[in-house]
């Protein structure tokens, strides 16, 4: 990652993503076996079942879109790397799935119970996703993007891919603490509401710093949305921003992205209004969010990961009138 003369960050693909196995299928039944038999019972469960494929988990489909851009090339654009608490003798099951899906995923790290954030670095993730709190706090504090996942809404894969084109893979994401970085939170968090909204009129043409998912995640989806532009101006890859943020304070994020070069296909300034409705309308394959209360009004409708932030995931931070 480099910085070009005129202050935009350049970042070269394929874009790593790295999702652990609970994240990437659903191990609800092995789980439940794991917390209340044991290990060795979720073992033998595990290789009784080595052929049986594993069903989607919260993680699947927009991995699977996401995958689907490399399509025949020889470079890929994207590498996905499944980062797994379980033991080696129990990958087979996790890369017997892969190929019953037709995914091309062909790397990853094993641990045997320990935690996977130190390999997070190793591998050169953009973006990690896990159900493991420990794990995703971990790699976010090193600066990688990470959100800890649910389960996927009941029947929201089938709804989406109703409405979105096969080849199509949406992604969205809150702006401040997520994409931007926590400054302008802070703000109003410490010192109020009209602080906040008087320091973003100051500041409106003022680029926002990186936040977590603005490092390399971002940028990188960027080069990828470009790469697949149609004819009509659209791209295969949709972004779509979702902030508590409304006039005056929506000014600054439209200059940040014209500063860092990396637009956004929507941009919706929600205010005080839920979130999840929203996401439902923009049919995004996977929602970021550094609140749990939007986290868990989004998953109603998408999967949705909650990304560590400055505050307590249970505080509302709302910096809108």
């Amino acid at each position: 990652m480099t910085t070009s003369p005129d202050g935009q960050q350049t970042v070269a693909l394929p874009l790593v993503v790295g999702v652990s196995t609970r994240a990437m299928f659903d191990l609800t039944e092995e789980h439940d076996v794991f917390t209340q038999r044991g290990v060795e019972a979720y073992a033998q469960l595990q290789r009784e079942r080595e052929r049986v494929p594993l069903k989607p988990g919260a993680a699947f489909e927009v991995t699977r879109r996401l995958l689907a851009l490399n399509g025949q090339q020889p470079t890929p654009m994207v590498k996905v790397i499944l980062l797994s608490r379980n033991s080696p003798d129990l990958s087979l099951r996790a890369f017997n799935s892969f190929e019953h899906y037709g995914l091309s995923v062909q790397h990853g790290s094993f641990t045997s119970g320990r935690p996977v954030a130190p390999f997070v670095p190793a591998w050169g993730v953009d973006l990690f996703l896990s159900n493991a709190d420990d794990d995703v706090q971990v790699a976010i504090t090193a600066g990688t993007a990470a959100a800890r996942l649910g389960s996927a809404p009941q029947g929201s894969n089938r709804e989406v891919d109703d409405c979105v084109p096969a080849d199509e893979v949406r992604i969205a994401l809150d702006g401040d603490a997520v994409l931007f970085s926590e400054a302008s939170d802070r703000i109003f968090r410490e010192h109020g509401l009209e602080q906040f909204l008087a320091h973003e009129r100051t500041n409106a043409q003022v680029p926002m710093d990186r936040g977590p998912f603005g490092r390399t995640f971002f940028p990188k989806l960027a080069l990828i949305r470009q790469a697949f532009m149609r004819d009509d101006g659209t791209s295969r890859v949709r972004l779509s921003i979702v902030t508590a943020r409304n006039a005056p304070a929506h000014e600054r994020v439209v200059h940040t992205l014209r500063a860092w070069g990396t637009p956004a296909d929507e941009v919706h300034f929600v205010g005080r209004h839920p979130k999840g409705p929203f996401l439902r309308a923009c049919r995004a394959h996977i929602f970021f969010d550094d609140q749990e209360t939007h986290v868990v009004g989004a998953s109603d409708y998408v999967p949705s990961g909650l990304v560590p932030g400055p505050h307590s995931p249970d505080d509302p931070i709302i910096p809108a009138e």
